[in-house]
Parts: structure tokens; C-alpha cells; sequence
């Protein structure tokens, strides 16, 4: 299995026998992890471009790859819009990086009425952390995408999402399961739709209705209740599986 490093820069002109230099923390990753010359590694710019190729240098402020080979990956379908409240203790953390991994396609943070975390004036400071950890996680999984995080949003802002996409909103009390769900909301080769996570303490009455009044409609998981951290996660796993996408090995590397 080949690493993934990121360079954003890529230029898609690349053919077999160019070489590309790395610098910055992607080379410093390329030593510590003690790559050695002759190896294969992929790079990658986050937005579906690969570059296949195999390491000519390795120094620890310089890395030189040559292509083996290019191509661009398609973003996976349906396009997994999660939308997670803030929560305390690293949860909403947590939620992104494994959300990430299992192939998430972008990320809102959201403010609602029971988080207890406030981002208040570090608003920027938290986005910035979610998509260090969006990409990080993407490295790890593979993934020829990373996510985008948008801006923090209020519960107005993200009921007005419901007009871009179908919105479901996990609630354990919801009559309607995901699968149904799917089914009647989300048409066919859908290439989108937005999945809403409370925070600890639950989604509030008055933000359920707002969001029911966009367009949402409120899904359960089964019997069970999860964690804020594992909502999104167990949410995307279905919804990916249950669409076909997992049928097909659409990631940077085919290789396991």
C-alpha cells in the first residue's frame, strides 16, 4: 500500500517520467516516516487528482517523486453533507476524523441551542482545527478528496441548507428509518444530501420544527441512541453501503 501525501499545488499536466518536488510538512513526513528511495508513494491535491509515482529523493526539508502514473478520481455519490454540532470533551472531533474516513464529503459546524462547546470568538480557530483534522484523516483513509469545512452556522443557516439538497435529521424518537428515508427523499444517482447530528444533550423541539419546515425530515438509527461522536459516522457507513458506493473502490489507492 502506497502512502498519500498532499500537495495542493498538483498541476494535472503531470505525464509518467515528470518529477515533482515536495516541501514543506509533507517532505518532514516523507522522513520521519523514513521513506526510502526507490519507494512507491501517491500524491494527491484533496480535489481528486493522483499522482502515482515513486521517490527519487528524500531529504527533510525536500522530497522528489517521480510519476509513474496520473488520474483523477470521482467524488463519491451521494455527496455526504454532515452538518455536527458542537460538543464538548473532543466529541465533535472526533465525529470529523472518523466521518472523514469513511467518506464524508464536507463538514458545517454547527451552534445549536444544547451544545455545551461555544466557539463564541475563536469561531475561525475551530473551523481551521476541523479541517486539519478532515485532511488528516483523508491521508489516512486514502481518500482522493478532502472535505470542506464550512464557517460556523447558526440553526437558521442550516435549515436553509434543506433548499440546496435533502436533509435528514438523526433523532432517536423519529418514526422513519434511514433506509425508508433514502428511499422516498433521497431520488436515485442523488448527487447530494445533508445529514444534521445534534449535540449531548439532544436536537431542541424549536430547532427540529425549523428544520422541518426547510424540507428535513427527521431518521432514526434502529433501537438504539449514540454518542454525538458516532452518530455521523454509523449515519454515512449506512447511507454509503445502502447507495452501492462502497461497491466500488473509488479511493486514491485500489490496493489494500
Amino acid at each position: 500500500m502506497a502512502w498519500l501525501y498532499l500537495v495542493e499545488d498538483l498541476d494535472e499536466a503531470l505525464r509518467v517520467g515528470d518529477v515533482v518536488e515536495v516541501r514543506g510538512a509533507e517532505a518532514k513526513h516523507m522522513a520521519v516516516a523514513r521513506m526510502r528511495v526507490g519507494e512507491r508513494v501517491q500524491l494527491g491535491d484533496g480535489r481528486g487528482f493522483i499522482v502515482d509515482g515513486e521517490l527519487a529523493l528524500t531529504e527533510r526539508e525536500r522530497a522528489l517523486v517521480t510519476v509513474v502514473a496520473a488520474r483523477r478520481v470521482a467524488q463519491a455519490a451521494p455527496r455526504v453533507t454532515v452538518v455536527q454540532a458542537l460538543a464538548k470533551g473532543g466529541r465533535d472531533d472526533l465525529a470529523v476524523q472518523v466521518a472523514t474516513e469513511l467518506g464524508a464529503a464536507a463538514f458545517v459546524p454547527w451552534q445549536a441551542k444544547r451544545s455545551v462547546s461555544r466557539w463564541d470568538q475563536k469561531a475561525e480557530k475551530g473551523r481551521e482545527r476541523w479541517a486539519s483534522i478532515a485532511r488528516e484523516a483523508s491521508k489516512q483513509s486514502l481518500s482522493a478528496w478532502v472535505p470542506d469545512v464550512a464557517p460556523l452556522h447558526s440553526t437558521g443557516e442550516v435549515a436553509s441548507l434543506a433548499g440546496h439538497a435533502p436533509m435528514l435529521v438523526l433523532d432517536p424518537s423519529g418514526d422513519t428509518s434511514l433506509r425508508q428515508a433514502l428511499a422516498e427523499q433521497v431520488p436515485a444517482g442523488a448527487s447530494g444530501l445533508t445529514l444534521v447530528v445534534g449535540p449531548e444533550g439532544g436536537i431542541d423541539e424549536s430547532e427540529f420544527e425549523a428544520f422541518e419546515a426547510a424540507g428535513a425530515r427527521r431518521v432514526h438509527l434502529g433501537a438504539g441512541v449514540l454518542r454525538t461522536s458516532s452518530a455521523a459516522p454509523a449515519a454515512i457507513a449506512a447511507i454509503l453501503a445502502l447507495s452501492g458506493t462502497w461497491d466500488s473502490r473509488s479511493r486514491a489507492s485500489a490496493e489494500s
